[in-house]
């Protein structure tokens, strides 16, 4: 038998230092997209990630709406968002919407309800930063309200909405929003709905188990019918998909303000979750400097602690 030579072993060496330096990048598997006439389908692999809305829907010719995400999939690949649900038929996946949509007195469509609203989208565009995957959508917001001299629906405000996908790490994915609000027209406002409970703003719709709970970064929150006080982030959690292994989505707020607290709408069960903005008095939207609002969503299996999701979302920041 020969034996091996000095450089015989440097070369096996070397060969098996690249191929280490190899496995990450042919162990990662990249975020993948589809377009249709219906919206965008985002996959990792053979796995389903979520589905952008960008066609229209409807039920019976009520409720009206696109621009938004559903299904939005777990780790595990099982649908998390509901869409049409009986109680609330206007609830869709995850959406931003707001009841009060107003110029100056007068009250134009309900984009929370789908009642008198459209979102005309103008643009999508597709890119990537690293391994994550982006959808820029830009859209205008239209009611038959609001109409041109010449008759015809005038756009009141610009969306410019960027969707950001992260590929799944461990046992957790991150899907990031940040949506900017321009206003086309001076004097207009937007605001949750007129009673005390004040909700509107980013929601998430989700098919909640009967053992549902809620944390943020300081315990355990119980759900009450108006807007209760908790962190940035809220920790919704429980048996999903499968009893025996339990799930969880956090939602987190990345609003510049100083408080340290947000307000959210938390049910537990036939509704949607909602972190409040800006509640029941509206605001006015600029027309020049554009109102951003930043959110992200931790989609994780089995447990996380509070530690856990705080050093995730101190990341994020």
């Amino acid at each position: 038998m020969t034996k091996p030579t000095h450089h015989s072993k440097l070369g096996f060496y070397y060969l098996c230092f690249l191929g280490f330096l190899l496995i990450p990048l042919y162990g990662t598997t990249q975020l993948t997209y589809k377009e249709s006439e219906a919206g965008i389908q985002i996959k990792e692999g053979a796995e389903n990630v979520l589905f952008y809305q960008k066609q229209t829907k409807s039920r019976n010719e009520e409720f009206s709406r696109n621009n938004y995400i559903h299904p939005l999939y777990g780790i595990d690949g099982s649908v998390l968002t509901e869409d049409f649900p009986e109680d609330h038929p206007h609830h869709r996946g995850v959406f931003w919407a707001w009841h009060q949509v107003v110029i100056g007195d007068r009250k134009l469509g309900d984009s929370w309800a789908c009642k008198d609203f459209i979102w005309n989208i103008k643009n999508i565009e597709i890119s990537r930063s690293g391994e994550n995957l982006n959808l820029m959508v830009s859209t205008h917001w239209q009611s038959p309200k609001w109409i041109s001299p010449e008759g015809t629906q005038k756009p009141f405000l610009l969306e410019n909405t960027k969707i950001s996908i992260y590929p799944r790490k461990d046992n957790y994915r991150i899907v990031r929003f940040e949506i900017a609000l321009l206003a086309l027209e001076k004097n207009l406002k937007i605001g949750g709905s007129e009673d005390e409970k004040g909700y509107g703003g980013f929601s998430v719709r989700l098919q909640l188990p009967e053992d549902i709970r809620f944390s943020s970064i300081e315990g355990s929150v119980a759900a009450k019918n108006t807007a209760v006080e908790g962190g940035k982030w809220m920790n919704v959690f429980g048996s999903f998909t499968n009893k025996n292994n339990r799930s969880g989505i956090a939602i987190f707020s990345h609003q510049d303000a100083l408080e340290d607290k947000e307000k959210w709408i938390l049910r537990e069960k036939e509704s949607m979750q909602n972190c409040v903005f800006p509640g029941r008095k509206s605001v006015t939207v600029s027309t020049t400097n554009p109102t951003i609002l930043k959110y992200s969503l931790l989609i994780y299996e089995g447990e996380m602690t509070g530690s856990e999701i705080q050093k995730i979302y101190k990341e994020l920041k």
